[in-house]
């Protein structure tokens, strides 16, 4: 039996080292399963909610909780790094001859950030329980590309909720946190699970363009801009597309009129979360006229890149069409002979949707 004054100790150390590494919030959890959040991902996958994304149901077994994938596990360290915006996320909505990038993919990739922070706590754990005379744990980082369950797993250690919107709300950062978690074999004493505090307000379903939300804390995927313009493979549900407006790569609506976020401090953000430039407002005329070589300069570094150049432009052409600019029209005309149907399909959609805006 490890000695609790001890553990307590390393959980205040851990919890130093994390915001040192550029975590902004930190709770441990217990590693059991729970039933409860393994029967909503059932319900979920059973409505077809998560669209085409068939890896959410071939891994659905390991997703039912930490000792479902690794019965080994004795606790769970969530984490969370604050990309919190200095900007409105909904300022380009009146300007539709610009590109509206989901604010998380303005700056470098999270993945690659978060992962590295991980990995840099998980040794720091190794090496000061070695220092503090304990077993060395075994531990397993995780962010985002694994079947893990990060936002419930945030609310049972206490770093927020999961809204209506269906993702983690902090009270002191808002709807701005991308979640990392490890898993470890040390029994570190649980937070508290974080209570719900969304109340009656209703502001993120009401905010939603399409109508993606069922009920409240349930998303069909299907119906959802993010899902539309980054899982989604084929060419763009034409009920879905006069919707997206100039929405190019994600939406932020449904967590940008969330009211908690006027606690969240851009302060607070990771610097390798700073918005480049270039995607802040970039011009559609510009993104249209990518090739692949151009699509993988202009988006080293981003997590835009893994979509690819078809994908993107066929997002593009969309906001193209609804911009009823008809300075566009070359440009999209261009491209309704693309190599790739998809990209064509839109094209010609979108000079459609042009002419007829240019009608008298």
């Amino acid at each position: 039996m490890v000695n609790a004054a001890v553990m307590d100790g390393l959980k205040t150390a851990m919890t130093r080292e994390a915001a040192r590494l550029g975590f902004a919030a930190i709770g441990f959890a217990p590693a059991e399963d729970d039933p409860l959040q393994a029967d909503r991902l059932r319900e979920w996958l059973d409505a077809g909610h998560h669209g085409t994304m068939e890896w959410m149901e071939e891994r659905a077994a390991v997703r039912q909780g930490p000792q479902s994938m690794w019965p080994d596990a004795a606790s769970v360290i969530a984490l969370g790094m604050s990309y919190a915006p200095s900007a409105d996320p909904l300022a380009l909505e009146s300007e539709p001859e610009k590109a509206r990038i989901s604010t998380y993919a303005q700056g470098g990739d999270y993945h690659d950030t978060v992962k590295k922070a991980l990995k840099a706590l998980a040794r720091w754990l190794v090496a000061e329980c070695r220092a503090r005379g304990l077993d060395e744990p075994q531990l397993k980082v995780f962010v985002d590309t694994a079947p893990v369950m990060e936002k419930p797993l945030g609310q049972a250690a206490g770093i927020g909720w999961q809204g209506k919107h269906t993702n983690l709300v902090s009270a002191a950062h808002g709807s701005w946190l991308f979640l990392g978690a490890i898993y470890c074999t040390l029994p570190f004493a649980p937070d508290a699970p974080h209570q719900d505090q969304c109340g009656s307000c209703h502001a993120c379903h009401d905010a939603c363009p399409t109508d993606a939300f069922p009920a409240p804390y349930r998303l069909d995927a299907r119906r959802c801009i993010s899902y539309l313009t980054i899982e989604h493979k084929g060419p763009i549900p034409e009920e879905f597309r006069a919707a997206m407006g100039n929405r190019i790569y994600g939406c932020d609506d449904c967590l940008a009129v969330c009211p908690w976020n006027k606690f969240a401090d851009a302060a607070a953000r990771n610097k390798a979360f700073l918005p480049r430039a270039e995607l802040t407002a970039p011009a559609l005329a510009d993104l249209l006229a990518l090739d692949d070589a151009g699509f993988r300069t202009l988006f080293s570094g981003s997590p835009i890149k893994r979509i690819g150049r078809d994908r993107f432009v066929r997002n593009c052409l969309i906001a193209a069409g609804n911009s009823g600019d008809m300075a566009l029209a070359g440009h999209v005309r261009a491209l309704t002979g693309d190599r790739d149907e998809v990209v064509a399909e839109a094209a010609r959609w979108a000079l459609d949707q042009l002419e007829l805006t240019a009608v008298p």
